[in-house]
């Protein structure tokens, strides 16, 4: 199979001491292609680094996490100046991690709804499809989609963990639908596996959001303890096809057309696996 991650936080610390190495395992695990997520202004910026320095298997996105929603409103001008240079570069493909977060509430409901709709502004403005985050949120969330003026640009779910009526609303504004190792989770999936005979396979996308989620999989084996990394996203790939009923080099194949249709990246003519353009 050749798959990409649609959601890896490569730019997270815990790949610090060992990112190049958990690049290089995903290659060798199929993972052609990875969307590094930008989670906080700091974090955006260090994703488009990376997809910099490694642009034939990387791109990123640019947003702010709802966890961090604070650092919108504390400076707006600041905010958007940053996340907007950011996704001026074509290798920002998403505006995004977006969206709202009501289980932990790590930043007040009110600042994130006010981040959340900028962003959108701001996707809206440089024509950015939207990566978005959604837990315990539904209402307001979809409230402010359907509000905003992104609906054209389309977007994904990124790691839906909805039931059947969730997973419905979000394809009727035409978007698409992250799927992580929370389908491997037995004692929390019942929703998502109730949710997947509405999913088409023209709307599946697959994501780790490394290096959290690790799938409790016999494959998954970590190098470090509990850390998810893009090489599992293969135990994730076959876990969906099974209960979409489908082969894993089926799922595996749309989901990389779709995400070349959403995103624009990677092109038709990706680089063959031994060729010196694939490797780092």
């Amino acid at each position: 199979m050749r798959l990409i991650d649609i959601g890896a936080n490569l730019a997270d610390g815990a790949f610090d001491a060992d990112r190049e190495k958990v690049i290089r395992r995903g290659v060798a695990a199929g993972v052609r292609h990875m969307i590094v997520t930008g989670a906080g202004l700091s974090e955006s910026e260090r994703a488009l680094e990376l997809a910099s320095e490694k642009m034939e298997m990387l791109r990123c996105t640019a947003g702010i996490h709802p966890h961090l929603a604070t650092q919108w409103t504390d400076s707006p001008k600041h905010a958007r100046s940053v996340l907007g240079s950011a996704l001026g570069s074509p290798l920002a493909v998403a505006a995004g991690e977006c969206g709202l977060d009501y289980f932990r509430n790590l930043s007040p409901p009110d600042a994130q709804r006010a981040a959340f709709a900028g962003q959108l502004e701001l996707a809206a403005e440089r024509g950015k499809p939207l990566f978005l985050h959604q837990r315990d949120a539904h209402n307001d969330f979809l409230a402010i989609l359907k509000e905003s003026k992104t609906r054209q640009l389309g977007g994904v779910a990124h790691c839906f963990t909805g039931g059947p009526e969730e997973a419905e609303s979000y394809l009727e504004l035409g978007l698409h639908i992250g799927i992580t190792g929370w389908i491997c989770d037995e004692r929390r999936n019942q929703e998502l596996l109730r949710a997947i005979p509405v999913l088409p396979l023209d709307r599946v996308l697959l994501e780790t959001d490394s290096p959290y989620l690790l799938p409790r999989h016999p494959d998954a084996k970590p190098e470090k303890k509990r850390r998810n990394e893009p090489q599992f996203l293969p135990c994730i790939a076959r876990e969906v096809a099974r209960h979409m009923n489908v082969e894993p080099e089926e799922l595996a194949a749309a989901a990389c057309r779709n995400t070349q249709a959403l995103f624009g990246w990677p092109g038709e003519k990706a680089p063959a696996p031994d060729s010196p353009r694939a490797q780092i």
